[in-house]
C-alpha cells in the first residue's frame, strides 16, 4: 500500500490503520487453506499457522474468507490509527469424518473480530 493509505494527523506524527487475520486456533482441523479477500481484493491465503498483516485506509471494510466449500463474509469499521484483528478456522463438519474416507466432506470456515 502507497503512502496516500496512511493517515496524517500533523505534519510530524503518522499513525497507521492496519488488519490482521490469524489462522493458528486450536479448534482449526488444520487443512484446506482459507483464500481472504479485503474489499474485494486478496489479501492473503492463510495455511494452518499462518498470519497476515496489511495497512488499510480508515473506513467501512469488507472482510471475506473461503475454504473454496464455504464462504464468510464480515463487515466493520476502522478508525484512524486502529488495529482491528479476526480469526479465521476451518471447522468440520457432522459428516466431515464420515465422509472423508470417499476424498469429500463439509469443512465450514469461520471469521470473527478479536479486537
Amino acid at each position: 500500500m502507497g503512502a496516500s493509505d496512511k493517515v496524517y494527523f500533523d505534519e510530524n506524527i503518522m499513525v497507521e490503520t492496519q488488519v490482521t487475520i490469524t489462522r493458528t486456533s486450536s479448534q482449526d482441523i488444520r487443512d484446506r487453506q482459507i483464500i481472504v479477500k479485503l474489499d474485494g481484493e486478496e489479501f492473503a491465503t492463510l495455511m494452518y499457522g499462518q498470519t497476515a498483516t496489511g495497512l488499510v485506509a480508515p473506513g467501512r471494510h469488507q472482510l471475506r474468507v473461503d475454504n473454496t466449500w464455504n464462504k464468510r463474509t464480515l463487515q466493520f469499521e476502522l478508525a484512524p490509527g486502529e488495529h482491528a484483528r479476526f480469526r479465521a478456522i476451518n471447522r468440520e463438519g457432522r459428516l466431515t469424518w464420515l465422509l472423508a474416507g470417499f476424498g469429500i466432506g463439509p469443512i465450514y470456515v469461520s471469521v470473527e473480530r478479536e479486537a
